[in-house]
């Protein structure tokens, strides 16, 4: 079979011409390739099993490894601190997600475990993440509401276990579920952890669905403006949710739409009834916590462990407002009972599944990105590597069996991470360690916060955003790099914070992709000069000392040719070249016809009062100076069936008014795009003419096209 011949000619002091000669590809039989695939997927051999195992439980491979001399220190430090700091992370979290304190200790208990045995990535921190509480908090209130359930968590706590059960002490409203054809009375907390559990299974058999069929490429559409700018929506938002707990005022807890605007409507108009003692004592600890973030910021170099401030801050508030009775004394609201030890399992239940299905898909994709992002930024730090659909089948099962154990949503959490990274870690020993300081509070020391105040959590919570929350102060340099970025980033930011979270993202991902077309659609269009005594050209608008070249126009287009912006591919060409070749054979045309008029009559004046011999002149616009259309391709990544016609229209446009076009810097695929769009002929014979490797070779050729040719191929 022959190869296809491509000629170029080189730039040498004297003009020669040589051979590109294209690889012949094999043809592959797909239906061969897809079975031989599927064979080989199905079939079970010893080894194959055992890299199966190793693959999907990744600490078979690195614990034998573990080297404890060397790591054991680090491990231990960097899981006591975390843990440390899980603990009040933990309790204050459940206000975002509308729970019960020990739900969210379940989940940071949890999620280490099995992250230990299943991640890939030796330094990141999975447990609790506000993002995610706050996403599962919108979704339990929401169903409460619909389920008839007040949404006023200030009514007394049950104690003990009576809140797992019928929980007619915190809400006289009850919720009947049907379960294995069994009809079950289920209270308002009960119903709140039965929605959120069934959320989290449904978020994890998406990931694991996601990871099965390779679907991680999803995570290429959040871009770091879109992850940004919902990062610092959600966190108003949180912010929003937390200051009726600051000043400790009782107003209900807004849902829906437009949630953070009713909220702080609801503030001002309850001003009056703040609680003094929760104002002061919110002040203090923000004071403090401000302040000691601060200092470990400024001399994180020196210290070789972040300060535990949230738990000093705990123990204090909780020690002051058991001894002070700040509870009876001033109405403060306090986080109540906490048991200890751990409740059975329990199936999620399949109907709150399908009531919730469709809201597990953005907190799916959110869990699943942060995580993989921060697994990322961590092995390229060390120097090592992560297997990101791995990583999809780790958070999918820190969704799936935790869901059973009365937790919800799990991620990793990018504070959390930068300080254990920052405190020695070394591998997900760490996470074991944290888990087992979550255990000692579980099994133990749980109950002793009874009387810790929630503004002391919300405090905690607030002073947490401050990462987020400093993204403001990054908007003119970013907008300075990239203002379609920083566009994207506001309009993110604000669709999260105005309207909701999930709709903030998808709108930030659906503007991302508006963008990147409109830039398509409209992108730079420029004509090229020659920079001086080289062979190299350039946008005569942005430089400075270009010459033109005579009789030559060169057009660069610098966007893929395809259907949306072929309109605008045509106005350009004209508009730069100042000749649009329709209205000009139009013109010709017109002129023409009436010149022939004219002598049929026998009037050797024409229409436009000339002489016959000076009717060729008018005919022949000023504008039109050039001979030749080179148009650079190397922009043009790509053309679709309209973008070849597109070409071949403009050939065939300027050909008639004897102006040639001439393509070069044109990449294979677009080559190949044009053979079959037949831009080239049926033989190919004219190609050699037609197509150019480099913008001088199509210049000089264009120079020289009425001289005799001084090679041949």
């Amino acid at each position: 079979m022959e190869r296809p011949l491509e000629a170029a000619r080189m730039e040498n002091t004297t003009s020669s011409c040589f051979l590109m000669e294209r690889k012949t590809h094999v043809k592959i039989n797909r239906k061969e390739v897809m079975l031989a695939k599927l064979r080989k997927s199905c079939s079970c051999t010893p080894k194959k099993l055992k890299n199966f195992v190793m693959d999907f439980l990744p600490v078979l491979r690195w614990l034998p490894k573990y080297q404890c001399k060397e790591y054991i220190w680090g491990d231990v430090m960097s899981g006591l601190v975390i843990g440390i700091i899980l603990v009040p992370q933990a309790i204050a979290y459940s206000l975002l997600a509308g729970l019960k304190p020990i739900y969210s200790l379940y989940t940071s208990f949890f999620a280490n475990i099995i992250y230990f045995f299943m991640g890939t990535s030796r330094h990141v921190s999975v447990g609790i993440f506000s993002l995610i509480s706050l996403m599962v908090g919108q979704v339990v209130d929401r169903e409460l509401l619909l389920a008839g359930f007040d949404l006023n968590d200030d009514a007394p706590p049950a104690l003990g276990d009576g809140f797992l059960q019928n929980d007619s002490q915190s809400n006289t409203t009850a919720f009947n579920l049907t379960i294995a054809g069994m009809n079950a009375e289920c209270g308002k907390e009960c119903y709140a952890i039965g929605i959120a559990t069934a959320l989290t299974f449904v978020a994890g058999v998406y990931q694991v669905l996601m990871g099965i069929f390779r679907l991680g490429f999803v995570s290429m559409y959040l871009s770091e403006s879109v992850l940004d700018g919902f990062a610092t929506g959600a966190s108003l938002t949180i912010l929003t949710a937390q200051v009726k707990y600051l000043i400790g005022i009782k107003i209900p807890r807004s849902q829906g739409h437009g949630m953070l605007i009713i909220t702080w409507i609801n503030v001002f108009r309850n001003i009056s009834q703040a609680n003094l003692c929760d104002v002061i004592t919110s002040a203090i600890c923000i004071v403090v916590l401000v302040t000691a973030k601060e200092l470990g910021d400024r001399y994180k170099h020196k210290l070789k462990f972040p300060l535990p401030t949230e738990l000093v801050v705990i123990v204090v508030a909780t020690l002051v407002s058991h001894y002070g009775k700040l509870n009876e004394v001033y109405a403060s609201s306090v986080s109540g009972a906490i048991p200890t030890g751990f409740i059975p399992p329990k199936v999620p239940h399949f109907n709150l599944m399908l009531q919730v299905a469709v809201d597990a898909v953005p907190l799916a994709i959110v869990s699943f990105v942060f995580t993989v992002s921060l697994s990322e930024m961590c092995a390229k730090k060390y120097a090592y590597t992560i297997r990101a659909n791995q990583e999809m089948f780790a958070v999918g099962f820190c969704n799936i069996i935790p869901s059973f154990f009365h937790s919800f949503a799990t991620s990793a959490a990018l504070a959390k991470t930068l300080v254990k990274t920052s405190t020695g870690c070394q591998t997900q020993v760490s996470g074991v360690i944290s888990a087992m300081v979550v255990l000692l509070v579980l099994l133990f020391l749980a109950p002793l916060f009874y009387s810790l105040q929630k503004c002391v959590l919300a405090c905690i919570i607030i002073v947490s955003l401050r990462g987020a929350l400093r993204k403001f102060r990054d908007v003119p340099a970013r907008y300075h790099v990239n203002k379609v970025d920083t566009l994207i980033w506001v309009v993110t930011m604000s669709a999260s914070a105005l309207i909701s979270t999930e709709i903030g993202l998808l709108v930030g991902i659906v503007f991302s992709m508006l963008c990147i077309i409109v830039r398509t659609q409209r992108p730079r269009a420029a004509l090229l000069g020659q920079i001086q005594d080289t062979s190299f050209y350039e946008d005569d608008l942005e430089y400075e000392n270009l010459s033109s070249v005579p009789k030559v126009k060169i057009f660069r287009f610098e966007a893929p040719l395809y259907y949306a912006n072929r309109n605008y591919f045509l106005k350009s060409l004209y508009r730069l070249t100042n000749l649009d070749p329709n209205l000009e054979a139009a013109r010709r045309k017109k002129y023409g016809k009436k010149e022939k008029q004219h002598l049929k009559k026998g009037d050797h004046t024409t229409a436009n009062g000339l002489g016959i011999g000076e009717t060729t002149l008018q005919l022949v616009p000023k504008q039109n100076d050039f001979q030749a259309l080179v148009v650079d391709c190397s922009s043009i990544s790509f053309l679709d069936t309209t973008g070849v016609n597109t070409l071949k229209e403009i050939l065939k446009d300027y050909k008639d008014l004897n102006i040639s076009v001439i393509l070069a810097c044109c990449n294979p695929s677009v080559i190949d795009s044009l053979k079959r769009g037949g831009y080239f002929g049926k033989d190919f014979g004219s190609i050699q003419e037609m197509l150019f490797y480099s913008i001088h070779n199509a210049v000089q050729f264009a120079k020289d096209q009425k001289l005799p040719a001084d090679c041949s191929v």
